[in-house]
């Protein structure tokens, strides 16, 4: 495979510095891109900003640019991309396809419960549709895609489409090719429902800027961790709706803790230590099942080395 336009992207959340975890994403986005010839930006998705502390972000780009993985671009911050995420949502409006919510998470819990959809852990539940058809004389507190909506609709939407979708909608079932996990399968209107666009406290959702920002910046490959599959769905049929392109995706192995749940900031992932980089390399290398190098290479050659591997690995032809 070749792209002489491949345009890839890492976009970390500054909620704390980069963890194992992260790290194992951001060397795969890098060493795709490099693979391909390709372009490598940094995107701060500080889109939340009260959980994102003050400096937060710098201390992200230190430790990549320890790790030797430098942006191709200028880094932007979601936090100064408002404008455009109002747009989108304005767009959305016109068509009919974003709708005003009054529900506070109790009022949902409450309707979820009534409808024998108990919470189980891991397990998301959908938006049950309490405000689809109108707010009930109930204040607007966020905005929601009409998912079902779009999808209901999906044989008169796909027939004024003006590009090829890379993925398939039948039967409720969205379809969609990974280039690592190969064929996923999900049923949208199930797993999230209308989902949020812009929160009560008038903060933009992360489907909603993430969507608008990869196609703001001309993202052609997205490869970030597997834990992200499930959204993959929603992003399609949003980038559907606002006529936008929709990049490849790819996600890679999690870093797991020995009780088998994803390490993560929220269970408290200690920050990347890098006293040596090249061995924390080699750690996120492993789990990337690429060849863990001697003590003795340097950072830019291991990273010269990784790229060739993973064009081996996933058939990357370089002309």
């Amino acid at each position: 495979m070749t792209c002489s336009t491949y345009r890839g992207r890492f976009a970390p959340s500054p909620t704390g510095p980069l963890h194992a975890g992260s790290l194992v994403a951001a060397l795969a986005s890098w060493l795709d891109a490099r693979a391909h010839h390709g372009t490598w930006l940094v995107r701060i998705e500080d889109i939340d900003p009260p959980r994102c502390p003050s400096g937060t972000d710098q201390l992200i780009l230190a430790q990549l640019a320890q790790c030797g993985l430098h942006p191709d671009e200028p880094v932007v911050w979601q936090s100064q991309r408002h404008g455009y995420y109002t747009q989108a949502l304005q767009q959305l409006q016109a068509q009919q396809l974003a709708y005003p919510c009054g529900c506070t998470r109790k009022d949902i819990e409450a309707a979820l419960q009534a409808m024998g959809q108990v919470h189980a852990r891991h397990i998301e539940r959908p938006y049950p549709g309490t405000c689809r058809g109108g707010l009930h004389g109930k204040p607007a507190r966020s905005w929601r895609f009409a998912l079902e909506k779009h999808v209901s609709n999906w044989p008169q939407t796909l027939a004024t489409q003006a590009q090829a979708a890379p993925f398939s909608l039948e039967k409720g079932i969205l379809t969609w090719q990974d280039r690592r996990l190969g064929l996923q399968h999900q049923a949208p209107t199930s797993v999230a429902g209308d989902f949020v666009l812009q929160r009560a406290d008038g903060l933009y959702a992360y489907q909603l800027a993430v969507v608008v920002d990869d196609a703001l910046q001309g993202i052609t490959h997205i490869v970030r961790g597997e834990d992200l599959t499930d959204n993959t769905a929603r992003q399609l049929l949003l980038q559907h709706a606002l006529g936008l392109a929709h990049p490849a995706y790819m996600h890679t192995p999690l870093v797991l803790m020995p009780d088998g749940e994803k390490l993560s900031k929220q269970h408290g992932a200690p920050a990347l230590d890098l006293s040596h980089p090249l061995q924390t390399l080699n750690t996120a290398a492993r789990i990337l099942h690429l060849t863990t190098l001697s003590p003795e290479t340097t950072v830019s050659d291991a990273l010269s080395q990784w790229v060739k591997q993973w064009q081996a690995t996933y058939n990357v032809r370089r002309d």
